[in-house]
């Protein structure tokens, strides 16, 4: 079942640290539900494959992104655009400075 664009947005603004929340939120409202769920996908592969907080550098994000494209086995000329959008939202959310915070009891076993 696909989850509803506003639903897309409240979840993912509720990803974002604090002082971010304002920006980010009016960020996501622009986007397509399609979008939005490109960004949410790629926030619920961090949280299951990740063990701890990390810091990274746009150009770490991008090649994180990349990876994340390449596992999914898609890609189209909009695969392109949506990248794009999820770098800017992980930089306006704030996750970019304090890392995707993926902690044991996030995980699915």
């Amino acid at each position: 079942m696909v989850a509803r664009r506003q639903d897309l947005v409240t979840a993912l603004t509720a990803c974002t640290e604090n002082p971010f929340r304002t920006k980010a939120r009016r960020f996501l409202s622009g986007l397509s539900a399609d979008e939005l769920q490109f960004i949410a996908e790629f926030i619920g592969s961090l949280i299951l494959e990740s063990d701890e907080c990390c810091r990274c550098s746009r150009a770490e994000l991008a090649q994180r992104v990349a990876e994340f494209q390449r596992r999914r086995g898609q890609h189209s000329s909009l695969d392109d655009h949506k990248m794009i959008l999820l770098l800017e939202y992980l930089c306006r959310s704030g996750l970019q400075r304090a890392g995707i915070r993926a902690t044991q009891s996030r995980r699915v076993h």
